[in-house]
């Protein structure tokens, strides 16, 4: 699910996807953001072994779309098993390796499992020839897989990005290629092997560790048919160019700005309490964080004073103890970037309601930040935060509250609190937006579609959209030999 800018591997701020002559290669390393350790270094393979894994790639899709739905579900089905049984065993690299209170981690671990799954249960009914009406005979529509699919996914949510890549369009008889974030080798491994103990042959989901330049390698390759990135609009620009050259398809999830409206007529109470979460949830790093807090005059000094009280509650420790309740920033640049933002942001006439700093302690912690007073010149006006950093806006009503959210670049996610779901309705309808949400924050589900408009990206992940993204949409028509053309 997406950062203030996200790198070719995923939403670190660390390279943001510079052009070739300036960043040729890049580390992938564990390196524990809650000390500042570092955990265990991996090599870029060679440009001999990433032709070994184009070719097999290449040799497994050929026989991996014979296989009828049902083989292919055996092996899916098993793989979602296999996450739900080993909920600890998958979730521990997760906290290790970027910071995800541990709490969290499972939970990502089990939604990923129930994405996959989903997808084994639900393709070949997505997927089903579709009948069509024409004037005389018949005619049907066949979905067919592409081929070598490519990802780049990010590190925020380290299975979850995989889950909803590789579940549905191995299910559709693609295979799979990713490069991951470089912050999060030992996820990327456990992913890949994962399918490997599920019964998939090799080659059907591949990680690659490779470089930037490899990278550009793989996008021009002809033996991969379609590229999805999750990462910062500067890659997005950059991976769907190279795509764009080589006539790819290609999905592009962005990030966003996600506008939080609280209406004068919204549960109040309930309504801080996902605010707190919606805020807070991965310590701030998801695409659909509650970002823009847009609240009107009736209720705005309460929310904000509710909010500041609930936030500053939260206490920094080890992620690995359920007790802790704020964790670090995925990487120690992560933070630096953060910080910077924040405090250009103050530079620029935004007031600092709480927080601005790091905590003081080993690891890269930052306080839970308010930032109020924000004027369209600021650029935090602009900028995505990718942090627990909420920028808090007051609004005269309804209306003001949608034009501002509308004022954004962005468009991926949103939500609004009312206790008239009529009204909450109609303000969603009024939001330009891939996903809005009434009264609970933009969040995900293996059987709602997930994307975005604008910078955000397009394209659609999850549900049976999701699946429809890498397939051939192919007419077949039935007509009589001697019928007139």
């Amino acid at each position: 699910m997406s950062m203030a800018r996200k790198s070719y591997a995923g939403n670190t701020p660390f390279h943001s996807l510079l052009p070739l002559p300036m960043v040729a290669s890049m580390s992938y390393q564990s390196v524990d953001p809650s000390t500042g350790k570092v955990l265990k270094h991996f090599k870029e393979i060679t440009d001999r072994q990433l032709e070994t894994s184009l070719k097999t790639a290449a040799a497994c899709f050929e026989t991996w779309r014979q296989k009828t739905y049902a083989q292919r579900a055996v092996v899916v089905a098993k793989a979602a098993a296999l996450m739900h049984e080993r909920v600890d065993e998958f979730a521990r690299p997760v906290t290790l390796e970027m910071g995800k209170l541990i709490a969290q981690a499972k939970g990502e671990v089990v939604l990923s499992a129930d994405i996959i799954a989903y997808y084994a249960k639900n393709a070949e009914h997505f997927l089903a020839p579709q009948s069509l009406q024409p004037a005389s005979g018949e005619a049907e529509v066949q979905s067919s897989p592409f081929g070598v699919l490519f990802g780049v996914e990010p590190w925020n949510f380290p299975y979850y990005q995989l889950a909803r890549f590789a579940a549905p369009n191995l299910m559709a008889g693609n295979v799979v290629m990713v490069k991951h974030a470089g912050c999060v080798p030992q996820c990327a491994l456990a992913f890949e092997k994962l399918w490997l103990d599920a019964g998939a042959p090799v080659g059907a989901y591949t990680n690659l560790f490779i470089s930037y330049e490899q990278v550009n390698r793989v996008i021009d390759d002809p033996r991969i048919k379609g590229v999805a990135l999750t990462g910062s609009v500067e890659a997005g620009k950059i991976v769907a160019g190279r795509a764009g050259q080589n006539l790819k398809k290609s999905t592009m999830e962005l990030g966003g700005s996600d506008a939080f409206i609280v209406l004068e007529d919204a549960d109040l109470e309930k309504t801080v309490q996902w605010a707190v979460w919606g805020k807070m949830n991965n310590t701030g790093q998801c695409c659909v964080a509650a970002k823009r807090f847009i609240v009107v005059e009736e209720l705005a000094d309460q929310f904000l004073e509710k909010f500041q009280k609930a936030l500053a509650a939260l206490k920094p420790g080890d992620p690995m103890d359920p007790a802790t309740t704020l964790g670090p920033l995925s990487t120690e640049a992560a933070l630096v970037t953060l910080l910077d933002q924040v405090k250009r942001a103050v530079a620029k006439g935004a007031t600092l309601v709480m927080g601005g700093q790091r905590v003081a302690r080993p690891g890269s912690f930052m306080q839970p930040t308010i930032l109020s007073n924000i004027k369209p010149g600021n650029p935090a006006f602009r900028e995505e935060f990718f942090g627990p950093v909420a920028l808090f806006f007051r609004v005269k009503n309804e209306d003001e509250a949608v034009a501002l959210a509308n004022d954004s670049e962005f468009g991926l996610g949103g939500s609004v609190f009312t206790k008239d779901i009529a009204r909450g309705k109609r303000v969603a309808s009024r939001v330009d937006t891939g996903m809005m949400f009434i009264n609970h924050p933009t969040w995900t589900s293996p059987d709602l579609p997930f994307g975005g408009i604008k910078n955000s990206g397009y394209g659609r992940e999850l549900s049976s959209l999701g699946i429809q993204e890498f397939v051939n949409k192919k007419l077949v028509r039935v007509a009589a030999i001697d019928a007139a053309a």
